[in-house]
């Protein structure tokens, strides 16, 4: 039996990846380590939803860990891996760079090394927005060579690109890069601007606002990353050789304190704020040039700021209404 593999499938974006996939009568097989990163219960929780589909199958393991991960590979026949799984954010990795060596560089190289020993020639990555760090030149282009990542994570991704390019031109291996731009939307990660900001000013405490207020985001919603991977993947899979990065991206830069007030505007609540100085490690304003994934599928990510806001809330009040 043929299936799909996703990596991190109890993730943000694994889970609505694996959930879509799943209804549409693909046969997945998921992978996560369910680490404690944030919050375990939601990661389970995501989990649970999945689990509910006969054609989903679950496994509990690291990526970091190629003995078992090549377990997986030899008891599947995959055709496509989709492969999600990192360890997440940029502050984060100003304390235990180790995270990102294990999760983001050796659980990648083992992916790769999975994929080349199974003969799967269709492979589909998260990158991310972090890549560009310090880049000169505004909106983000995936053709800009400037590119100057200065937070691990960042650092880790770019990585993935090169690597996973060696892998193209040594092994024939095709990819698809994804970088990712501030996904939102409902089922987030907690540690996440929108998610700490609903949860605090609905509990009528103190949100820590860093730059003082002048981070600019490129906001996407995570229904546009899902439609934009499945119509990457449709339009490349049957295609014999590619390796392809593409940004996916919210279509404008949102100033931070605009997005604070669209959430205070729905919760009808005023949020109470700390300004703090910019973190090391953090980019300024991230601006999304999506032209080259519309040139590829004719789409670009398109659910507006205040609806995806609107739907991010009415998924957290009835979350924590349980």
């Amino acid at each position: 039996m043929n299936n799909i593999l996703v990596t991190g499938c109890a993730g943000f974006i694994g889970f609505h990846l694996s959930e879509k996939l799943c209804k549409k009568g693909y046969n997945v097989v998921g992978v996560d380590n369910l680490n404690n990163y944030y919050d375990v219960n939601l990661k389970n929780k995501r989990l649970e939803k999945i689990k509910k589909y006969s054609n989903f199958i679950f496994h509990k393991i690291d990526i970091s860990d190629s003995g078992k991960l090549r377990n997986i590979f030899e008891n599947n026949n995959f055709y496509t891996v989709f492969h999600l799984a990192a360890q997440a954010g940029v502050r984060y990795s100003l304390e235990n760079p180790k995270a990102y060596i294990d999760s983001n560089i050796i659980g990648f190289t083992n992916i790769l090394e999975c994929c080349k020993s199974y003969g799967i020639n269709s492979l589909f990555y998260a990158s991310s927005s972090s890549v560009y760090g310090e880049c000169e030149n505004s909106p983000f282009s995936e053709r800009d060579n400037s590119i100057k990542p200065i937070a691990m994570y960042g650092v880790s991704k770019k990585f993935n690109e090169e690597l996973a390019y060696s892998y193209y031109k040594l092994f024939n291996l095709n990819s698809i890069g994804l970088r990712f731009f501030t996904v939102y939307g409902p089922w987030g990660r907690p540690d996440m601007a929108l998610y700490k900001f609903v949860d605090k000013i609905k509990k009528n405490k103190e949100i820590e606002v860093y730059n003082y207020g002048n981070h600019n985001r490129s906001f996407t919603y995570v229904d546009d990353i899902i439609e934009s991977m499945e119509l990457l993947w449709r339009k490349f899979y049957n295609q014999k050789k590619y390796y392809e990065i593409f940004n996916i991206g919210g279509d404008k830069s949102i100033k931070l304190m605009d997005y604070i007030k669209i959430i205070e505007k729905r919760l009808n609540k005023s949020a109470m704020i700390k300004f703090l100085p910019k973190q090391k490690g953090d980019i300024e304003s991230t601006e999304a040039d999506c032209s080259k994934l519309f040139d590829y599928i004719n789409f670009k990510p398109q659910v507006l700021i205040d609806e995806g806001i609107n739907n991010f809330i009415d998924w957290h009040n009835k979350y924590y209404s349980k």
